[in-house]
This record gives structure tokens, C-alpha cells and sequence, in this order.
């Protein structure tokens, strides 16, 4: 690591509901198991609130960020996989034990010891990351890191859970909210094969929804949503990712027969009326983001379909700002750090 620098500048929150503070930290050794990447960029989340809150039991000081795309400078002893120079992303998975049942079963995102990149350990919000080696993908070179980033969360959870879901080609899904997650999901779901219908609040987003794929625009000011998904048939799929609680419960008997509500938004306690899911068949189904592999593909997929995250991109020192800006949903719609840059 003679070539490296001695220190790295990083992006730290030291208590809950702090701030972020820029500090000059030494520059880590990797361990076995481990791999130092210069981080290129590194997309800011709503996720990143869990730090500032100080939830799920996270450590202050604590440098967020789970959507992290860089270049390998330096591997641990013994690393079999990756190589200095490789270029990798590391998403909220950021590690697992290996031997639970989940582990065993090969679902290493809902390992009960699961590592949360930039909740457990320090993520990508510095010029430096290290990071776990099983939590890594290959990220191609001809993608901007910047556009990448957001596919390690964002991407990976609606690429993931509509993949898993019980669609067929033409099927109808529902995108209910247009903003970091539904600009992804009605891409994705358009490439996929299925007829989109976008859900918003007015008429705002109408040219947007089209430029994205969506085959159909609903406007909650104009007509019912509900009402209007039922004239359809019902969707099969409602892809629930705007955090409220009251639209998306108003949404259920919208569900086609053997319909599903894919529920990636946390919008507090809804509102189930029963009888749709016991006469339709359907039900409610949560997707926790996706493993390694996951990731892997929803990039592979977004190069080979086209899809595309819309980000704004900002430098390390104005994290506090693209923090802001996307808890305020004024940003248009992933904020990326790009910690390099100035």
C-alpha cells in the first residue's frame, strides 16, 4: 500500500440526529476477508436516516452509505476473488455468517447475522471504503459509477422482487409513486415484458412516467386510482414504493385474482381489508433489498435493457446538502456522491 495515501478524508455522522462532519481518518489495512476500494461514488438513501437516528442499534461515530461503487487498491491476506484494479459495488448486504439457515439456503439477505453496509460497518460516504469481500459485485467499466450506484439498493430492490413475483408477459403492474425507487420500477417492469401503469398524485409527472415506459399514466386528482386499475381488470402486481400508508391500503382491491402487493415502501401500518385477499387470492409480500448476486444481475440487466437511474450528483464535501435535498424529495431522484471530485 506504499502508493496509497496515509489518510482519507470521510463522512462521518458522531451522534444520533448529528450532522455530517468531514474527518480526516488513517487509512485502513484490509484484514482477511477484506478489500480496500477508492470510492467513485456513492448514492445517498432515505436509508442513511437509519445513522442519523441512531436505529437498529448503530454506533456513532459511523460513515453511511450502502450503494458503493469503486476501484480495489488493496486485498486482504489470502483474497482468491478479487484483484487490485477490479472495479466492485457493495450494496446494503455487507456481509453474512455463512452458517445460519438462511446462509445455508443461500438466501444470505435475510442471514440472521446480516452485516448492513454503512449501518454495522462504515460505508461509502468517504474517498476510501473497506469493505467485505463476500458482499461485492463486479461493476462493468463502460457504466458511469454514478449511474451504477443507485442499482446496488434502489435498483436491486425492485429488480429482485418483481423477478420473484407471480408475473406472466402483459401482465399489469401498477407503479404506485414516481420518485428514487418507482423511476427505476417502471423502467425495470416495462423491460421485463409487463404493461406499466404509473400511480401519481397530479399531473406533474405525466411526460416523465411516459419517457420512462409507462404504457399508462393514472392521476389520483383526476380519477380514482382504485376504480381505475379494476376497469383494467386489476393489476397483478402494485409495486407499493411511496411511503403512505393510506394510498397504499386504498390500493388493495385493485388486485387482480392472484394478485400481489409487493410492499417496498416503510410507510407505517396499513389498512388491509379482508375481503380482497380472501376472495382474490391475493396477498402482501416485502422484499428486503437482494444479495450479491442480485445486485450482479440487476446491473447486467439495466446495461443489456437500457434502464437508467436518474441521479444528481454531488461532491464529499456537500454531503450534508445531498442529504437534505433527498429527505426534502427535492432531488430528481438519486443523490450520488462522488468523492473525488469537486
Amino acid at each position: 500500500m506504499s502508493s496509497l495515501p496515509k489518510t482519507y478524508k470521510a463522512a462521518e455522522i458522531q451522534a444520533v440526529k448529528g450532522k455530517f462532519v468531514i474527518v480526516e481518518r488513517p487509512l485502513p489495512e484490509p484484514k482477511e476477508g477484506e478489500v480496500l476500494i477508492k470510492t467513485l461514488a456513492s448514492g445517498v438513501c432515505h436509508s442513511d436516516m437509519v445513522v442519523v437516528e441512531g436505529w437498529f442499534g448503530v454506533q456513532h461515530p459511523r460513515v453511511p452509505g450502502h450503494e458503493v461503487v469503486g476501484d480495489v487498491v488493496a486485498v486482504g491476506p489470502h483474497e482468491k476473488r478479487w484483484h487490485v484494479g477490479d472495479r466492485v459495488g457493495a450494496g446494503w448486504h455487507g456481509g453474512h455468517c455463512g452458517v445460519c439457515k438462511s446462509c445455508l439456503r443461500g438466501s444470505f439477505n435475510t442471514c440472521t447475522s446480516q452485516l448492513i453496509t454503512g449501518l454495522g460497518a462504515d460505508g461509502g460516504h468517504a474517498e476510501y471504503a473497506l469493505l467485505r469481500t463476500e458482499s461485492l459485485l463486479s461493476i462493468p467499466r463502460d457504466m458511469d459509477p454514478a449511474d451504477a450506484a443507485p442499482l446496488l439498493c434502489a435498483g436491486v430492490t425492485v429488480f429482485a422482487s418483481l423477478r420473484k413475483a407471480d408475473l406472466y408477459p402483459g401482465d399489469l403492474v401498477a407503479v404506485q409513486g414516481l420518485g428514487g425507487l418507482g423511476h427505476l420500477a417502471v423502467q425495470y417492469a416495462r423491460a421485463m415484458g409487463y404493461k406499466v401503469a404509473a400511480l401519481s398524485q397530479s399531473s406533474a409527472k405525466a411526460d416523465l412516467a411516459k419517457d420512462l415506459g409507462a404504457h399508462l399514466y393514472i392521476d389520483a386528482s383526476k380519477e380514482d386510482q382504485c376504480d381505475a386499475l379494476k376497469k383494467l381488470g386489476g393489476a397483478k402486481v402494485i409495486v407499493a414504493v411511496a411511503p403512505d400508508a393510506k394510498a397504499i391500503s386504498s390500493l388493495i382491491p385493485a388486485l387482480a385474482v392472484d394478485g400481489t402487493l409487493l410492499l417496498l415502501a416503510a410507510s407505517g401500518d396499513l389498512m388491509v381489508p379482508t375481503g380482497p385477499l380472501i376472495f382474490g387470492r391475493a396477498k402482501i409480500q416485502g422484499w428486503p433489498t437482494g444479495t450479491p448476486q442480485d445486485e450482479q444481475d440487476t446491473v447486467e440487466f439495466a446495461q443489456l435493457a437500457g434502464v437508467k437511474a436518474y441521479v444528481e450528483k454531488f461532491p464529499l464535501a456537500q454531503i450534508q446538502e445531498a442529504y437534505d435535498k433527498m429527505m426534502g424529495n427535492k432531488v430528481r431522484f438519486r443523490a450520488v456522491i462522488t468523492p473525488h471530485s469537486q
